[in-house]
């Protein structure tokens, strides 16, 4: 079973638009009207839902740091650099990772892609 990604309010459209056509599920920020969420709700929000969380903010980071310091759990983190990879890469490591991981592999820490 594939895992289910969720797209922060940073993340490019043409990469929601590639998984998509790729076949993986994929919910934006925007589609979930949590747009104007802060980042530590946004997480919340995609923990509840079980979706990685895919985002280009620095600031979840220090969030996910903050929490596997204190052992609140959270739903995986997926970290792009907003510079250093091309997209196409960007849309086959999440393919990847979402084809072939299992939520305890992702649960709990940052993954940063590229891999």
């Amino acid at each position: 079973m594939a895992l289910a990604v969720y797209m922060d309010v940073h993340v490019p459209l043409v990469i929601t638009a590639g998984l998509r056509r790729r076949g993986i599920d994929v919910l934006t920020s925007q589609e979930d009207g949590t747009a104007e969420l802060d980042d530590e709700s946004l997480l919340d929000r995609a923990t509840a839902l079980g979706r990685l969380l895919l985002t280009q903010d620095q600031d979840f980071l220090r969030i996910a740091s903050d929490r596997q310091g204190s052992g609140i759990p959270f739903v995986g983190i997926l970290f792009a650099h907003q510079q250093g990879a091309s997209l196409g890469r960007i849309i086959e490591d999440i393919e990847l990772i979402a084809t072939c991981g299992e939520p305890g592999e992702i649960s709990d820490r940052v993954t940063y892609l590229p891999l």
